[in-house]
């Protein structure tokens, strides 16, 4: 268990009984935290190894143009390969062998495993391992799984991180705590956060994971991390093994979670809460301000959370506090307690809270309480859209910059405009 520095907390769903539902699932898989992460690390390519359906998926997802050169790609599993004809590990290293020769940008190969290649047990932490006894230092190459056996999407970009973690340089030398935000931000998101932690007086901090493989942060005793994402349990782990400290904090999701996230820090970091308050109070103003137009449209709303990307937790204690929406149940994959702790501290009293999925139990009490929105994977929304509920897509809310004081108002845009266009098509 990681050490954890505290911040208050109230009362709220703390200790609320929490429905535990282990049935079928409606997820997506875990390769699709490649389409952000290829963005925000851009010098390292995914080569997932998986089928056609992989690559299809990855597609899709990304929406990559033609003429665009992404930084991911399918090494594909055939029929040959499927059969045992073919030694995958020989093919594995030919694919390699000619991306790196065409690409010889790439800094960082993370080898991503998929259903498929799991199924047949083929190794990648030996592919990885021979990899890179040629490649190195030129490439680094990493593995991880990003199969969707009983795993939900967002928990692609966990174990990608908590793979970097092992390579990320020690710093035992630190005299001073360090702080590193962990989780991909949009970057956009993460030059403002430097800006608001620049203008605190905070001059140690990194984000992980770096742009660049050539300045991947270092770690130590002396690390203090801030999670920016709910959904990184092992990172958290990896990190805590190399003696790293956990900041315990609610998510940056609008005006007052970001302004807890980044007081947070600042306790950890010795910074004097005045210093926060006044490099944070022109950022927070906007904030709330953008929130007031959207007040009107969503306060006494009813929303239901299908569990989906993990997010749901820090996103209803937004919607219900800064604007006054009613939550007729909030559904998780993994309620990870610790990391949550102040999140549900916030969330009012006597909040229904479901763990794991029983999506046709789920759906049932999703038509008995009648909400005005509800929040769930792609695989629902359409069906539940024919009959007659508004929906969110959970996808969009991780694919969207949501974190942060400016990106506030466009966070509560996600809800208000499901709710606009029913109107318009009711009209």
């Amino acid at each position: 268990m990681s050490p954890v520095i505290p911040i208050r907390a109230e009362a709220g769903c703390s200790d609320a009984p929490v429905l535990r539902e282990r049935g079928q699932h409606e997820v997506f898989c875990g390769l699709t935290g490649i389409i952000w992460l290829h963005r925000k690390m851009q010098d390292a390519f995914f080569l997932v190894v998986g089928s056609r359906t992989c690559a299809h998926l990855i597609q899709s997802a990304a929406g990559v143009m033609i003429f665009a050169e992404p930084r991911f790609g399918t090494a594909i599993l055939d029929e040959r390969d499927l059969a045992g004809l073919a030694d995958a590990q020989d093919e594995l290293d030919r694919v390699v062998q000619r991306l790196l020769e065409r690409r010889p940008d790439i800094r960082m190969l993370f080898l991503v495993g998929s259903c498929p290649s799991e199924v047949i047990k083929l190794d990648l932490s030996r592919a990885a391992s021979r990899l890179n006894q040629r490649f190195m230092p030129q490439v680094r190459v990493l593995n991880y799984s990003g199969s969707g056996i009983e795993t939900t999407f967002t928990q692609g970009e966990d174990a990608c991180l908590a793979a970097l973690v092992p390579a990320l340089p020690i710093s035992m030398q630190q005299q001073e705590p360090e702080l590193l935000i962990v989780g991909a931000l949009a970057d956009v998101v993460e030059d403002q956060f430097s800006r608001l932690f620049t203008t605190m007086g905070l001059e140690r901090f990194a984000f992980f994971p770096s742009r660049s493989a050539a300045t991947l942060p270092a770690v130590g005793p002396q690390t203090r991390f801030l999670l920016a994402q709910p959904f990184l349990g092992d990172t958290a782990k990896a990190l805590a093994s190399r003696g790293a400290t956990r900041i315990a904090s609610p998510f940056p999701l609008g005006a007052e979670g970001s302004a807890a996230w980044l007081q947070a820090a600042a306790a950890a970091m010795g910074v004097s809460a005045l210093a926060v308050e006044q490099a944070i109070a022109p950022a927070r103003q906007r904030a709330e301000q953008a929130l007031a137009a959207h007040r009107a449209s969503l306060h006494d709303k009813r929303i239901f959370f299908f569990p989906d990307s993990q997010l749901e937790i820090p996103l209803a204690r937004f919607l219900s506090r800064e604007l006054g929406m009613r939550l007729a149940e909030v559904g998780t994959p993994y309620l990870h307690r610790q990391h949550l702790a102040e999140e549900l501290a916030w969330l009012p009293a006597g909040t229904p809270l479901s763990e794991g999925q029983d999506v046709e139990k789920q759906l049932d009490r999703c038509r008995a309480a009648r909400p005005d929105m509800v929040v769930c994977g792609l695989g629902l929304a359409n069906p539940l859209e024919a009959e007659g509920f508004t929906t969110k897509w959970s996808i969009e809310l991780v694919f969207t910059p949501i974190q942060g004081f400016e990106q506030a108002g466009d966070l509560a845009g996600l809800f208000t405009r499901p709710l606009v266009r029913r109107a318009l098509l009711a009209a």
